[in-house]
């Protein structure tokens, strides 16, 4: 396949105090979420100088892909975008549009299904390209939770926090939580739906198995929206009442990057709590620096440009792999129903 371009596409994230209100509008728009969370959560961002890391750590690791295309021999400039906060993807494609691109390939920062981690990119595209007339194709690559080298990274990164802690460390793997009914929806209803929960679970498993690890705990972090609307639980802050150990380290498998709800949630909340509760605290590093990352990225790439063979250590499905914002499968990761609707 012939393409002229990657297009790496994110979340987004403030990148001064002024930012942060707006930008968590324009990530609650239309989910009903009281205007008192937005308070608590632009306290969150303040605490941080108004600044998220996200885009900072994109643009490090777009480098590093850079490198690693040029180290291959392949010529394929990258462009910028996220759904939320500038560079904004419409923008970014318009350049891109402008530039000559007539075919790029899309990576979304995000390894797993589901509707906010999968689906939600695909409508990031599709209402991109109804902004740009005559866009570019745009075609986004596959979900890797259970690619070699995204497990390898945070394996070696679970040894590296865990190495000064004691024998009686328990291993919990974190991912953000979403609303149990858009987890439901999150697949093909012949393989039971969940594709996001199970996804992750998954990748805990191949991460726990790589580190010979018998026992661990999958449980969840970043929940939002009306307390009312049930949610993956338990919640990381809550898990660690129960944790019956000297010590513990957190993977967060669910992330690519440390941006805020990994430095807040994690390295914040949960970190005092354990404290409090007289717990070890150590937390593994986000893959997303691991110069493995870079190679994962170019080895999507490559299954397209190259005809690559897709390397994975599950059966389950790595969807994700569609055209122009179109999703991947019928029924699949579908939005989550809205209160009311």
């Amino acid at each position: 396949m012939m393409v002229d371009a990657l297009l790496w596409l994110s979340f987004g994230g403030p990148e001064a105090p002024e930012d942060v209100r707006p930008f968590l509008e324009n990530v609650t728009r239309g989910r009903g979420v009281p205007p008192e969370r937005l308070d608590e959560v632009e306290a969150h961002y303040q605490h941080f100088g108004g600044v998220s890391p996200i885009n900072r750590l994109n643009r490090e690791a777009i480098e590093a892909v850079r490198d690693e295309l040029e180290r291959q021999g392949i010529d394929l400039p990258i462009y910028f975008g996220n759904r939320n906060w500038h560079p904004l993807v419409e923008d970014t494609l318009a350049q891109m549009k402008a530039d000559g691109v007539r075919t790029a390939l899309v990576f979304p920062t995000s390894a797993y299904g589901g509707y906010s981690a999968c689906r939600q990119y695909d409508e990031d595209i599709a209402r991109a390209r109804a902004a740009v007339p005559d866009a570019p194709e745009l075609i986004k690559l596959r979900q890797f939770f259970d690619h070699p080298l995204f497990i390898g990274a945070f394996a070696d990164a679970v040894r590296e926090a865990a190495s000064s802690l004691p024998d009686d460390t328990r291993l919990v793997f974190t991912a953000h939580s979403v609303p149990t009914s858009a987890d439901q929806a999150g697949g093909p209803p012949e393989e039971g739906g969940h594709r996001y929960s199970r996804q992750v679970a998954e990748a805990a498993r191949l991460v726990a198995a790589e580190l010979d690890a018998p026992e661990y705990d999958v449980v969840w972090q970043s929940r939002s929206g009306p307390p009312r609307i049930p949610w993956l639980a338990p919640d990381i802050v809550d898990h660690l009442e129960t944790v019956r150990a000297e010590a513990v380290v957190v993977c967060p498998v669910g992330f690519v990057s440390d941006h805020l709800e990994v430095v807040w949630d994690l390295d914040t909340e949960a970190k005092a709590k354990a404290k409090e509760l007289g717990i070890e605290f150590a937390r593994a590093a986000t893959p997303g620096t691991d110069p493995r990352f870079a190679e994962l990225v170019v080895e999507l790439v490559r299954e397209h440009i190259a005809d690559a063979p897709a390397r994975k250590l599950s059966d389950l499905t790595a969807a994700g792999c569609t055209r122009n914002g179109e999703p991947c499968a019928v029924a699949c990761c579908e939005p989550p129903r809205r209160p009311g609707a």
